[in-house]
């Protein structure tokens, strides 16, 4: 199971506010009971869609005061993007399943669900949010791993997804 995690930013607190994350954190750690796999995915943002849409309302703005705005914001985001990198950052917390040998789909997923459980709680009392990745966020995750370029010039779309299921998970009929 994957978790999207919140950030926190630790630089931003106080000496003590630190201690007691550091401490949490620790103790978090230790009560977790399963290894678990922190990532942190830093990806460039396309901003081509954006200064677009940014073109199209500057276009349409019919006050002159708000399109020399939009103008400049234009060529100040534009300036930008072309001298630096825009770049996002993303958390998750990977909580694996180690095979016993049981075949029981339902109890692998009620284990799993168990240590989810317990690693939300934890992160909670860090004062970190989290939920879990839904199957299109999962794919994309490891589609852009995988295909960095490709992912940016053909993102995974839903009708993708119901494919994929179709083609994979729903081929019990013995034509593998």
């Amino acid at each position: 199971m994957v978790l999207a995690v919140s950030p926190v930013n630790f630089e931003l607190k106080s000496e003590d506010e630190q201690d007691a994350i550091i401490n949490t954190f620790e103790s978090f750690l230790n009560s977790v009971g399963c290894p678990l796999e922190i990532l942190i995915r830093t990806r460039e943002i396309d901003m081509d869609n954006y200064l677009a849409e940014l073109k199209d309302r500057t276009e349409s703005e019919e006050v002159p005061i708000y399109r020399q705005q939009l103008e400049n914001y234009s060529e100040f985001i534009s300036g930008l993007v072309t001298t630096n990198k825009i770049l996002t950052r993303h958390f998750y917390v990977v909580v694996p399943y180690v095979s016993t040998n049981k075949i029981d789909f339902e109890g692998v997923r009620e284990q799993i669900g168990i240590k989810v459980d317990i690693v939300q709680k934890g992160l909670a009392r860090l004062g970190v949010q989290s939920r879990e990745l839904a199957s299109l966020e999962l794919l994309d995750l490891f589609y852009s791993f995988y295909n960095p370029e490709q992912a940016k010039i053909q993102p995974l779309t839903d009708q993708a997804l119901q494919l994929l299921h179709t083609g994979y998970v729903q081929r019990g009929d013995g034509n593998e």
